[in-house]
């Protein structure tokens, strides 16, 4: 008999129960295999600037600027209204229900004080938004500066596909960004042996009780997804003057099949379907907002990066200013941009924000036993508020045909 194949995302569990379990009987005895898993986050972190930079700079240079026009720019602007939105209720409710508090992993730092990153007034936080040298903001790892150049070049790139129909400058990039995920995609193969590793000699060190407050972390998550996704659902029905049931009727199917498959890309088919025969939606809109949603709109994962960072914060006892919270919204949303379609996607995300806010990266290892529950609740907030902007677009457009509803 052949044996069945394990996915990722099971062999990442696997590896933590077992990460856990020998962490628990070594007594910290096991600290020297550490170094697997450092070696593992350091291969994700080396491509972590090309990764972000070419993925946003493929999806804005594929955009067609004529064709998009005021439709076009009213899709991104609410989407990036949206997400960040999601980002900032992220924020809000790891603040106010603090899920980190009460996690003690002090001795992953060495007991040196884990401090936040200062970045000075409102004034400076903006300015520190742009670069006066990408080169230097890449060599750095200056994640925001550098999708900031990113969308700016994306723009001009789309522009300059339009004027000059031979340029290949797009297809090469595509092609690069190809070879980056594969790259990604093979260093995640041994995502589970660099998971065991630390998880090992986390619990070694820490003691088996830094695992169950996730569970908090877990459920005040799903909280936040579905608070925001209420209050979505209540805001749309009222703007296109639906009946709220069945709106959430309509819209189930989509939200089931995200929910089962953790994957945007495999449920646009049944949420393109359903836009359409169930919402009402038409053709053009659905055509156009709903890959697009795929590619640039990604309320979930902003939510989740937000609330995920100000979690590791509390866990290692960090406090951020009001203009740091709001760095951290703009910031998760902007790296949402850039979410990788590889397995362990959400690790990914993680290794690319953590850093920034000036918290160990060792901390994304504790996340990757939810991976898995955390992917659902980010998929389904992904294509809801895909088709929810649909609609709102569709409404301002009279684009909905109302009998569906009857």
């Amino acid at each position: 008999m052949k044996l069945r194949k394990v996915n990722m995302t099971v062999q990442i569990m696997i590896a933590m129960v077992l990460g856990v379990i020998v962490g628990t009987l070594s007594n910290g005895r096991v600290e020297g295999i550490k170094l697997i898993g450092d070696i593992f986050l350091r291969l994700i972190q080396m491509s972590i600037i090309l990764l972000v930079m070419g993925q946003i700079i493929e999806a804005v240079g594929s955009l067609n600027p004529r064709e998009l026009g005021k439709r076009g720019v009213k899709v991104i602007i609410i989407f990036f209204a949206t997400s960040l939105f999601a980002a900032l209720v992220g924020v809000g409710m790891a603040m106010f229900l603090r899920p980190g508090v009460g996690i003690d992993l002090s001795a992953l730092s060495g007991g040196a004080k884990v401090e936040a990153n200062n970045m000075g007034s409102i004034y400076d936080t903006i300015l520190g938004f742009f670069s006066t040298n990408v080169i230097k903001s890449m060599s750095e790892g200056v994640i925001v500066q550098a999708i900031v150049f990113a969308i700016l070049f994306g723009v001009a790139l789309s522009y300059v596909r339009i004027e000059d129909e031979n340029s290949k400058l797009l297809e090469m990039i595509i092609e690069f960004n190809k070879t980056i995920l594969k790259m990604i995609s093979i260093i995640m193969k041994i995502a589970p042996i660099g998971i065991f590793s630390l998880i090992a000699s986390t619990i070694g060190k820490v003691g088996v009780a830094v695992i169950l407050p996730l569970s908090k972390y877990l459920g005040i998550y799903a909280i936040a997804t579905f608070a925001y996704l209420a209050l979505f659902f209540i805001i749309v029905a009222a703007y296109c003057r639906v009946d709220f049931i069945k709106l959430v009727k309509g819209m189930t199917e989509m939200s089931l099949v995200a929910l089962a498959t953790t994957s945007s890309a495999v449920t646009l088919p049944t949420e393109m379907k359903d836009a359409k025969e169930k919402l009402g939606i038409s053709e053009k809109v659905t055509k156009l907002v709903l890959p697009l949603g795929m590619t640039l709109n990604s309320n979930g994962s902003a939510m989740h990066m937000a609330f995920t960072i100000v979690t590791i914060a509390q866990i290692y006892g960090v406090r951020y200013s009001g203009t740091q919270y709001l760095y951290i919204a703009a910031l998760a949303t902007l790296v949402s941009l850039a979410n990788a379609v590889v397995p362990g996607a959400g690790l990914v995300s993680l290794a690319i924000i953590v850093p920034q806010m000036g918290l160990p990266i060792d901390a994304i290892a504790l996340f990757a036993g939810v991976e898995w529950f955390v992917g659902m609740l980010r998929t389904i907030l992904n294509v809801d508020s895909d088709t929810l902007t649909a609609l709102i677009v569709a409404r301002s457009e009279n684009e909905i045909d109302y009998s569906v509803y009857k």
